[in-house]
């Protein structure tokens, strides 16, 4: 079995006693293998093992490495999410590429992946990025303007309004963890309430995915438990 392949099975482990201990089915939790600045060889790799769904952070590498792994296995489905911040001249290429973004923070930007979505690859799927921890150097709506964002959103075409994202403030103590994810969590009830298509989740990391879990993580992006320390030079 091969590192990549091996590293797989640890994280799902993870997510399956995480899934047990909240009562909840292990397929309520959907792994997102966060591959940037890994090659597409790891991406092969973890596809042999039998991921799927994989996100990228830098618009042009994740291109490329969609066009190189479509290449290299044209038959297989592949799921891209797009989970980097987003600049309004990049909004096309996502638009084309991506099934899923879950890093829109402002109406602008949701209007444009509207207006440049290819009507034949059907709804871009949208998740809302929220400053959850009120953190001056996150990105994120803050909470009091989420419900006049999520109305303005859910109302555009050709997108999907799925959820809500967040990368809280780094904790080590679960308990701690558990609390910035909680605060996620109530504000997707709170939309769902008000009637908005909300069935999505996208928090908890390869640090803090157990604790995620337990607050309700319908998506999990994990990167180096799968893929190791990352090199950035």
């Amino acid at each position: 079995m091969s590192t990549i392949a091996a590293n797989l099975q640890a994280v799902e482990a993870t997510i399956a006693a995480a899934a047990q201990a909240a009562n909840r089915p292990v397929s309520s939790v959907r792994l997102l293998a966060v591959s940037k600045t890994f090659p597409m060889e790891d991406v092969l790799e973890a596809m042999a093992a039998g991921q799927r769904a994989f996100g990228e952070n830098y618009l042009q590498e994740g291109v490329e490495k969609i066009a190189a792994v479509a290449r290299a296995q044209p038959d297989t489905a592949v799921e891209w999410h797009f989970i980097g911040p987003i600049q309004s001249n990049k909004t096309r290429p996502i638009a084309a590429n991506f099934a899923w973004v879950h890093t829109v923070e402002r109406l602008k930007i949701a209007q444009r992946l509207s207006e440049q979505r290819p009507p034949e690859m059907g709804p871009l799927n949208i998740c809302l990025q929220v400053n959850i921890s009120g953190e001056a150097t996150k990105s994120g709506a803050t909470p009091s303007e989420l419900p006049e964002l999520a109305r303005q959103v859910a109302a555009l075409p050709n997108l999907a309004l799925r959820g809500l994202m967040a990368i809280p403030e780094a904790q080590t103590d679960p308990a701690l963890q558990r609390a910035a994810f909680a605060k996620l969590r109530t504000l997707a009830d709170s939309l769902r309430a008000a009637g908005l298509p909300i069935d999505t989740l996208s928090m908890g990391m390869s640090g803090d995915m157990a604790a995620a879990i337990l607050e309700g993580a319908t998506i999990v992006r994990v990167g180096s438990a799968i893929f190791g320390a990352r090199n950035y030079d």
